[in-house]
């Protein structure tokens, strides 16, 4: 059984009550527990306990703003890093812009990826990013180092947020 919890807001607690009281006295003994969900949702309107709870809101993460007001320090008004961030919630934050400049499913050099990398920054450190993409799982490279690709997976919600601000730049 499900514990999350699901509002219910009853419009009229009177005709609730009433239809929640015939349901129970047509009951020959007091129903279970997920009888008793099904009757609450029926006496409330819906077809059953299911119904009641596809029919609540979906709730969409909040964004943790704090990290993205701080990744978004690091980057100057052209939308390159000019210093990497000091907390590592931000730095992997940071990491994702890269990750999208990368090409979806192809394998790529280090040269290659040390020419994307040095487009996006204004500081002298690519290999740190490098080696942070490979450490936060957002690349992933052979034991001998000389093939590079991007792990496909979806981008967090702040990683899409921080991307859709430095755009706007």
């Amino acid at each position: 059984m499900s514990q999350d919890v699901i509002p219910l807001y009853v419009a009229d607690v009177s005709a609730f009550t009433k239809t929640l009281r015939k349901s129970l006295s047509d009951q020959d003994k007091l129903p279970g527990h997920a009888a008793m969900m099904a009757l609450v949702a029926k006496a409330a309107g819906f077809q059953n306990h299911q119904h009641l709870k596809a029919a609540q809101p979906t709730k969409e993460a909040a964004l943790d703003e704090l990290a993205l007001k701080r990744a978004l320090r690091v980057f100057d008004e052209t939308g390159r890093m000019f210093r990497w961030p000091k907390w590592t919630k931000v730095q992997g934050l940071c990491l994702w812009t890269f990750w999208a400049r990368m090409p979806a499913h192809q394998d790529l050099s280090e040269k290659d990826v040390n020419t994307i990398l040095k487009d996006g920054l204004s500081f002298d450190d690519h290999v740190l990013l490098r080696r942070s993409l490979i450490d936060h799982k957002l690349a992933d490279r052979t034991i001998d180092g000389r093939v590079y690709r991007r792990i496909e997976q979806r981008p967090t919600p702040e990683a899409l947020a921080l991307m859709k601000r430095l755009k706007d730049l």
